[in-house]
């Protein structure tokens, strides 16, 4: 349960994180206030969440198992443990 929160944590930091990247490249204040006006940290978030919305929307269509297949719970056959799956 852990990737996927902290997929959703990276995907949310990762344009503040760029931005403070940019502000170091061109020698800005990165901790300088004047360098994260309030018009800009709105426009971060902004652009984290459709990041997060996005990988949300990805996930929840193109992972998991394939429309129409039924799990077959984790069993013993034969004296073996055989793991749980979709059939």
């Amino acid at each position: 349960m852990i990737r996927p929160v902290a997929t959703e944590i990276v995907l949310f930091v990762a344009p503040f994180v760029l931005y403070a990247v940019f502000l170091w490249a061109t020698k800005a204040g990165v901790l300088h206030p004047d360098s994260w006006p309030l018009a800009r940290i709105a426009w971060l978030t902004m652009a984290a969440l459709v990041l997060v919305l996005g990988s949300f929307l990805y996930f929840a269509h193109f992972a998991g198992a394939p429309v129409g297949s039924t799990y077959v719970p984790a069993h013993i056959e034969d004296g073996k443990f055989v793991p749980g799956a979709m059939k």
